[in-house]
């Protein structure tokens, strides 16, 4: 898609059509352009680590605090809400993406300033894009960036990004990458750049801080895209203060007692029994549940293949087949979930039943290297309802686990060489023991022992980064539009770099093959094939056991303090619905 070179032609990049918001709009859909400006939101940090120790929430080491990334720094484009697979501009007044897709030329606006006041410049863009490929930050940036040839300054408000080869989503990565100023942390290595404060362009700046407590994010009276139709209605409070609580029990009794705003509630059993009291009868504490189009993504179990115990793909299998997902639904969730299938649910990408003539077409060429379920019916979760049974699965794992060569000895799953067969569940937070346990008895009537491991989140991260674990838990965000990002979940080169994001460790030329040509895809006839043959091979390979999913957005918010826009979103991610679009109601006597 070609966009113009001026603020009169067409406002961002799509991926596929037409944009939905036409040159010159004046607004987003979903946000009240007369929000009055002021006052204080009061967040809850649902990240697992107790505190900070850093403001650079790009380097590997450490913990940055929850929204930083999101408050201070601006990227070229944003994505809507309400559309998925689009950017408009923000830093940037135009895209210009060549016909042959081989380069993407961006106009910067000559009103964007950083914090410090100074310009934002085309030899910042470059700047932040050579920093964010060093060595010093996540390895996630280098994966998905992997077919960028290149950054050039074409003038000083001018750049051209260089593609090695064709790329649909390319222009959005790049419009999306954050950008800051060359001046933050000058003369320093960049994973010395700790508690520099950031120089970035975005809407708020750091605020006061207590450490180990909260933080406070202000927002800048001067920020120079305050009147920009992107931002128009949105970044509405003086003040965001993000709480921090070391644990569950403390966030929700410290939303009972009025000490925050909004919080967004994972636990079903806390939202079907625990989210009650004073406030929540007199109508100051609402519990809403709003509906969203979001993907559902692949919450899942990760079964690390670089341990030699899981790489039969019959011993992955077995372990699936002793989760009783429906009890558990039963009795621990209240019915509020669904079961996650595949890595596409709820988007177009989503496959199922038997793969398509073109699907197969990808297929074949890697009949060898593949399950050959793959070639079958589409994965589906074993069930224990209906004409399932927890029994039968447990007796199909049983004859799988012969049949890799695992016999039990004396009531314990053994090897050839008489190893029992155990397994280390690696957790950060001891309350996921609830929804283990039910599975690790069921592992135990086919010998295997199944033991729960919390450790703080300090150490599960850095466990995490060197893959020393068996299995653990990760809840894998969902996509309308798969690219280069599952290059870093799945491919090959991924398994082998540490803190990468290929955390099953899955190495299969026909997994790479399937993902280049899901990123290489030109139109959308060409994607769907791809990322459906994907989905079918990731999935009978084993290496995640699908968890669950929910299609709202569970929050409980303060109704007597803040006010809402009418409009739901689509595709809003949750409490950064809040964050962008709500506002401050006048305090009133009740």
């Amino acid at each position: 898609m070609l966009c113009a070179a001026s603020a009169s032609a067409a406002p961002g990049y799509a991926l596929w059509g037409a944009l939905k918001y036409p040159p010159g709009f004046t607004h987003f859909d979903y946000v009240n352009p007369a929000a009055p400006k002021g006052g204080e939101l009061r967040l809850v940090s649902n990240v697992r680590s107790s505190t900070f120790d850093k403001y650079n929430p790009f380097t590997i080491k450490g913990s940055a605090p929850a929204y930083l990334g999101e408050m201070l720094f601006d990227s070229l484009l944003v994505g809507p809400m309400d559309e998925n697979g689009a950017g408009y501009g923000l830093l940037a007044e135009a895209v210009n993406v060549a016909s042959d897709g081989l380069s993407a030329t961006f106009v910067l606006r000559r009103e964007a300033r950083f914090h410090d006041g100074t310009p934002v410049l085309a030899a910042d863009v470059k700047y932040s894009f050579d920093t964010l490929m060093g060595p010093y930050t996540s390895p996630g940036y280098k994966t998905a960036l992997e077919d960028v040839a290149g950054l050039d300054v074409l003038d000083a408000h001018t750049l051209r990004y260089r593609f090695k080869k064709p790329n649909r989503e390319l222009p959005l990565t790049v419009g999306g990458l954050p950008v800051f100023s060359h001046a933050w942390g000058a003369g320093k290595a960049f994973d010395a750049v700790v508690m520099d404060i950031p120089i970035g362009s975005g809407p708020y700046r750091i605020g006061p801080v207590n450490f180990g407590k909260d933080i406070t994010y202000v927002r800048d009276p001067q920020y120079w895209a305050r009147d920009l139709n992107v931002k128009r209605g949105s970044e509405n409070f003086d003040r965001i203060t993000v709480k921090i609580y070391k644990d569950n029990t403390a966030r929700l009794e410290a939303l009972k007692a009025g000490e925050f705003d909004v919080m967004r509630f994972f636990s079903a059993g806390d939202w079907a029994r625990r989210v009650t009291g004073k406030r929540f009868d007199t109508g100051e504490l609402v519990k809403g549940e709003f509906q969203h189009r979001l993907p559902s993504g692949f919450q899942s179990y990760v079964i690390n293949l670089r341990r030699g115990k899981f790489q039969d793909l019959r011993v992955r299998e077995a372990l699936g087949l002793a989760l009783d997902y429906e009890w558990m639904n039963r009795q621990i969730f209240y019915g509020a979930y669904q079961r996650v299938s595949g890595l596409f649910g709820n988007t177009d990408c989503q496959a199922a039943g038997l793969p398509s003539a073109q699907e197969l077409a990808l297929l074949e060429p890697w009949r060898k290297e593949i399950p050959p379920a793959a070639f079958g019916p589409m994965f589906t979760p074993p069930r224990t309802d209906g004409d399932g049974s927890l029994r039968a699965n447990l007796r199909r794992a049983q004859a799988l686990l012969t049949e890799a060569g695992w016999t039990v000895q004396g009531g314990v799953l053994r090897n050839a060489k008489g190893e029992p067969f155990t397994i280390e569940y690696l957790d950060s937070n001891e309350g996921g023991a609830r929804t283990v346990s039910p599975w690790a008895r069921n592992l135990e009537k086919l010998g295997i022992q199944l033991n729960f491991r919390p450790v703080d989140f300090a150490l599960y991260q850095q466990r995490l980064s060197k893959f020393d674990f068996d299995m653990t838990s990760m809840a894998y965000p969902g996509t309308n539009n798969p690219g280069q990002e599952f290059a870093d979940m799945f491919g090959s080169k991924a398994a082998g770099v540490e803190d990468s994001g290929n955390y099953p460790g899955l190495r299969n030329p026909a997994v790479d093959a399937l993902i280049t040509r899901m990123t290489g895809a030109k139109t959308k006839a060409e994607l769907l094939p791809a990322c459906r043959a994907l989905e079918r091979v990731v999935s009978h390979s084993h290496v995640l056991i699908p968890q669950w999913t929910a299609a709202t957005h569970r929050m409980a918010y303060n109704a007597w303090r803040l006010e809402r826009p009418a409009t739901v979103p689509a595709y809003s991610p949750g409490e950064t619905w809040a964050i962008h679009t709500w506002w401050a109601q006048p305090l009133k006597v009740r």
